[in-house]
């Protein structure tokens, strides 16, 4: 665990200091403005939904562009640079190396939607509306964000494990994640999958819907099947990221 910290803290530094860490974060709190103005509007004028539950519906998309800027670098550069051969003398196995790049990425993750609260409470001095700090939705939306934040970091850091290049880690990144955000909801809503043949199909997919999941959040309901789900798939890809990292080190 010491090893562990030690290079977890080195890799917080890392992205502290890398150019992407703060496009990321700029381009995040440009479209969470633009959003937060368009929230404003809808309850000047007087919309029946106020509660700040509908901004994660408006604001999740942008964990698809987050993700890749915060990730892409963290091992591909290794790789490329040859760095990795050399960290890897170190105490520290490929567990080590992933499990601590994934988990700065995460904390840098959280990081920047934590900065979002701060319009909940904006709006709510200006309005005076309680309904926009009813907890359920607020707690159980940002729980929401930091499960689905465990998988997607996880995508991405299985992306930069596979690739040596950057540009490669992130495109590779943004398309698995776009798919595992809107690829359901657009699978149920196809025609085929309509018929009543289908239905236990349907209702499958449905398990797996990410929008599903958001609105259960959102209402402060919070089923723990959703939780094990992206636990285990998180759990997955970091397996998948630590095993493909070990082959490109045999291999080279």
């Amino acid at each position: 665990m010491r090893h562990f910290f030690t290079l977890f803290w080195h890799e917080v530094r890392m992205l502290l200091l890398n150019p992407s860490t703060y496009i990321s974060a700029t381009l995040f709190l440009a479209c969470m403005g633009f959003i937060f103005t368009s929230i404003l509007e809808e309850y000047a004028r007087a919309a029946q939904d106020t509660s700040p539950a509908i901004a994660f519906f408006s604001l999740f998309f942008l964990a698809c562009v987050m993700v890749p800027l915060l990730t892409m670098k963290s091992i591909a550069e290794e790789r490329r640079s040859g760095t990795l051969e050399t960290l890897l003398t170190a105490p520290v196995n490929t567990t080590v190396v992933v499990l601590a790049k994934f988990s700065a990425s995460y904390v840098l993750y959280l990081l920047q939607w934590l900065t979002t609260i701060g319009f909940v409470f904006v709006l709510h001095h200006f309005a005076r509306d309680a309904r926009l700090l009813d907890l359920g939705p607020l707690i159980g939306g940002y729980l929401f964000i930091a499960v689905t934040g465990l998988l997607y970091v996880a995508i991405g850091t299985l992306a930069s494990a596979l690739v040596r290049s950057q540009a490669a880690a992130g495109i590779i990144a943004f398309a698995v994640i776009l798919v595992a955000t809107f690829g359901a909801r657009v699978a149920t809503n196809m025609t085929l999958f309509q018929q009543e043949s289908f239905q236990s199909l349907r209702d499958s997919i449905t398990a797996v819907d990410v929008f599903h999941h958001l609105g259960d959040f959102t209402r402060g309901v919070v089923d723990t099947r959703q939780i094990i789900f992206y636990f285990t798939a998180t759990a997955l890809a970091l397996i998948l990221s630590i095993l493909g990292l070990e082959a490109k080190i045999l291999r080279s």
